[in-house]
């Protein structure tokens, strides 16, 4: 934009936790000194990682219903944060964090059968922001916003307290998601002072009743009567107490004092109750961004939230689906952007969704490329070189190989540097536990891909021809994954995003570790001298055979 132009205006921020979410399905939520076996995802495996956190997931919802929303905070610059990241980009949701911090926040997540489930917590780089990062880091980000979200969840009471006031001097109004009662936020993120401090600030309070009951518990059992009391004590603009499937109850200081109950939507197909009530949030703030009012911005969230339990992950990553389905759940007025579609599209018309799609997955490689060009250095490739030198050196041999996917990237890097001057063989990862080891002699390398660097069978073979005294080199997206601890060298080939509808195929990743390895070809090759009458003579037959015997 010029230099003398501000900023767009931004409908809602927030900050708070931004969380890698580690999915378990379980039969049923067990006690201490219990033991169960974990059921499949419905990708397949036992456990897949999804973007989460409440704050996250808030913005996300706002985002898909229509908000110009952003997030602003402390953040690491590992795996799970390029990740997260990689789906605030998808969402639109405008990122202003700063990304020293210790490692991403975690969470497993164990959900049963019936949707119930049970979250362990790992705040990490949420837990180390505090009052001066906010204010020395954030100020300017804080002025663009009409509405400012933020928690108390994972987020430390003094950051909290100094992003609501912040916000307050610029105007805009702030919001605070109650998710955790006072016993367990003090004296875990602060002291009682500064919690009474942080609920007497916040101009909208959306308390969970479970939250809400232990902080005004004379109200009683009603949703409503919460609602009342917490803003009779703390005489706050808004009140909104959600009850789960029940609904919620709102209480008002411009017109609604008395309040109201609003009903919540029952006929959802329960998957997983995970961030139903982020979901409504950020379908309510992105109600009230469009102009609804206090019961109807309610309504579009209860929509929200329902469309989110049907689903396995509370981010949501299938906007098109999602926006169908709370246009078929919300009873409110108009929504802009809100409606389910007619009728299936035409993938055969030019600017189709289908061929849309594909640019998009191109695009998104070569984003997920020019990343992991800004993050490889000189020392990352001097390592593996070495480890190539040695190997050579020692008489010993290259192999390569991968699991899944990567096993054809491993194939193709075999060929690549055997025809480049580096023999190289192909070693089957999954037959080497049965025998294929043996092709593998101590002092040999072995080029391991993998891009999670968790995959079983892989670790199997890298731990058969570890025990026969070959060296590792890793090519992986997990750099601190199990692979990379085996490893001798490592080279990152990580892709925060795949590309494609569903995010889950490996696209970016594969053309990530071809490139990396390409790479790695590409200096072997020149250091080694190699020249065109050696490649001819590996490579004498077709168009290359034509030019490089020419």
């Amino acid at each position: 934009m010029p230099r003398d132009e501000a900023p767009p205006r931004l409908d809602v921020i927030g900050i708070g936790s931004m969380v890698a979410d580690r999915m378990h399905r379980v039969r049923r939520i067990i006690g201490p000194e219990e033991k169960t076996v974990l059921s499949p995802l419905p990708e397949g495996p036992a456990e897949a990682t999804y973007v989460g956190g409440l704050m996250l997931n808030q913005l996300g919802w706002a985002a898909l219903l229509g908000a110009r929303t952003g997030v602003f905070g402390k953040q690491a610059d590992d795996p799970d944060g390029r990740m997260l990241r990689a789906a605030m980009d998808r969402s639109g949701i405008e990122r202003h964090l700063v990304l020293d911090g210790s490692q991403s926040s975690l969470a497993q997540i164990f959900v049963d059968d019936e949707g119930g489930r049970a979250i362990y917590m790992a705040p990490a780089a949420t837990a180390e922001t505090d009052a001066a990062h906010v204010r020395e880091r954030h100020g300017d980000f804080i002025a663009r916003a009409d509405r400012v979200s933020t928690e108390i969840s994972q987020l430390p009471l003094d950051a909290v307290l100094e992003t609501l006031r912040l916000a307050d001097a610029a105007g805009a109004e702030t919001i605070l998601d109650v998710d955790v009662p006072p016993s367990e936020a003090v004296p875990t993120l602060g002291d009682r002072e500064t919690l009474e401090a942080v609920l007497q600030a916040a101009h909208v309070l959306k308390p969970a009743k479970s939250a809400a009951r232990e902080i005004v518990p004379e109200a009683g059992d009603s949703a409503l009567d919460v609602a009342r009391a917490l803003r009779e004590r703390y005489g706050s603009r808004a009140v909104i107490v959600t009850d789960g499937e029940i609904g919620c109850a709102i209480v008002t200081a411009d017109g609604g004092a008395d309040g109201h109950d609003v009903p919540g939507i029952r006929g959802a197909k329960v998957l997983d109750t995970t961030g139903a009530g982020d979901a409504f949030l950020g379908g309510f703030l992105a109600g009230r961004a469009q102009g609804l009012e206090w019961v109807d911005a309610a309504r579009l969230g209860h929509a929200a939230g329902a469309a989110c339990v049907e689903k396995i992950g509370a981010f949501p990553d299938d906007a098109a689906t999602l926006r169908a389905r709370i246009a078929e759940l919300y009873e409110g007025p108009p929504v802009a952007g809100l409606s389910a579609p007619t009728e299936a599209p035409d993938d055969s018309v030019t600017g189709s969704a289908g061929a849309g799609e594909a640019l998009a997955s191109i695009d998104v490689t070569l984003e997920e490329l020019a990343a992991l060009r800004a993050r490889l250095d000189a020392e990352r490739f001097e390592r593996a070189l070495e480890l190539v030198r040695a190997t050579e050196r020692e008489g010993a041999r290259v192999h390569a190989t991968g699991v899944g996917k990567p096993e054809h990237v491993a194939r193709y890097v075999a060929g690549l540097l055997s025809s480049t001057g580096t023999p190289t063989t192909f070693l089957h990862a999954t037959e080497a536990i049965h025998g294929s080891a043996g092709q593998v002699r101590a002092g040999d390398l072995v080029i391991a891909i993998s891009n999670s660097g968790e995959t079983a069978e892989l670790l199997a073979a890298v731990g058969a021809v570890r025990g026969l005294g070959a060296r590792i080199l890793a090519v992986t997206g997990g750099l601190d994954s199990s692979l990379a601890r085996e490893a001798d060298a490592v080279l990152d080939a990580g892709a925060a995003r795949e590309g494609g509808g569903l995010g889950f195929a490996p696209r970016a990743s594969v053309a990530a570790e071809v490139v990396v390895l390409a790479a790695l070809s590409a200096a072997l090759e020149t250091e080694r001298g190699f020249t065109r009458a050696e490649y001819h003579a590996r490579h004498p037959a077709g168009a290359l055979g034509k030019r490089s015997g020419g």
